[in-house]
């Protein structure tokens, strides 16, 4: 039995618990606060839209609170307590979560992240043929997406909804394109969220792009790891407090590390900076999610390790990289 207990194997059985507590929360753990939401504020993709769900994450207040709260600060129908408010209670909340878990909220918690492993999962065992790494160059050009889509989904077009620039449609954008919305609503048998508006051209753009990229995430994950968490919004709202993250990534090469690239290649978010030499260096990567695979297939002794504060949790060692390795081998074929 020891042989299979693993990081990943251990994280799998977190995912696993994470998936159903989020998706159908409300329904298994019917409370007060579930049935209200715990935090309203989860820095991973988890969806108000699923009315069986335990908690949903930040970017819906975030979208709500562009549209209906900061937006009077422009059009003066509010002062700054009452326009700012409810914005910062969600980044301090949100801060307070990433303070405890930092990015490992995508990495061991995120319904969605979980669902795109299991695709991968299946493909593998479909036999279709796995992309091991995307090259720099393309990784470089997808980066910025992330970016463009927080900024502009989710907090200029709503912004400007609230103003009065942009029609009703833009007032909640990346909701209405998010798979995880499409994903978690059919999970628990709510085929609703699965359509073509007709609504308006605003209306029927949104709906095509959030079946598109539903359909498009299902079909790359099958041979291509996590592709729609390299452009999650949810990156850019850890990246701004990952600095005071009690978790972290920690790189110790001063004479061990042979760059051997192994991290890199077990990266499913493909971060080649993590193969640079460091001496006892926090390098959790503005796209980590601390998933832990860099740590498992390291070959050597205490140059990866995730620290907790000052306390070392898990480091790479020989053995568990031996380990790792033969299970890999198996899993694969």
């Amino acid at each position: 039995m020891d042989k299979f207990l693993t990081v990943t194997a251990l994280r799998r059985v977190v995912q696993l618990t994470a998936f159903f507590f989020f998706v159908y929360g409300a329904t298994v753990f019917t409370t007060f606060y579930t049935d209200d939401k715990l935090t309203q504020a989860l820095p991973a993709l988890s969806c108000a839209y699923d009315m069986k769900s335990g908690d949903y994450c930040a970017l819906i207040p975030l979208q709500h609170q562009m549209d209906h709260r900061v937006s009077t600060l422009f059009t003066g129908d509010s002062g700054i307590m009452q326009a700012l408010m409810g914005t910062a209670i969600t980044v301090a909340t949100v801060a307070l979560l990433i303070l405890i878990l930092n990015k490992a909220f995508c990495g061991w918690l995120c319904p969605l992240g979980f669902f795109q492993e299991s695709v991968g999962m299946i493909g593998t065992k479909l036999g279709m043929k796995q992309l091991p790494s995307l090259s720099v160059e393309t990784v470089n050009k997808i980066r910025p997406v992330k970016w463009f889509i927080f900024l502009f989904l989710v907090l200029i077009f709503p912004l400007l909804t609230g103003i009065g620039m942009l029609g009703h449609e833009w007032g909640s954008p990346f909701c209405s394109i998010c798979p995880s919305r499409i994903m978690t609503t059919l999970a628990v048998g709510d085929m609703n969220q699965l359509y073509i508006s007709q609504a308006g051209w605003g209306y029927t753009l949104l709906s095509l792009i959030a079946d598109l990229l539903f359909g498009l995430m299902i079909a790359l994950a099958l041979f291509v790891r996590q592709p729609f968490c390299r452009i999650c919004p949810i990156l850019p709202m850890q990246t701004l407090f990952k600095k005071i993250g009690l978790l972290r990534l920690v790189k110790n090469g001063s004479s061990y590390c042979e760059g051997c690239s192994n991290c890199v290649k077990a990266c499913p978010m493909d971060i080649y900076e993590i193969g640079n030499p460091a001496v006892n260096a926090n390098i959790t990567h503005t796209d980590c999610t601390l998933c832990g695979r860099c740590v498992e297939f390291c070959p050597h002794d205490g140059v990866m390790s995730f620290k907790y504060g000052p306390a070392t949790i898990l480091t790479s060692s020989k053995e568990s990289f031996k380990k790792r390795s033969k299970i890999d081998k198996w899993w694969k074929g």
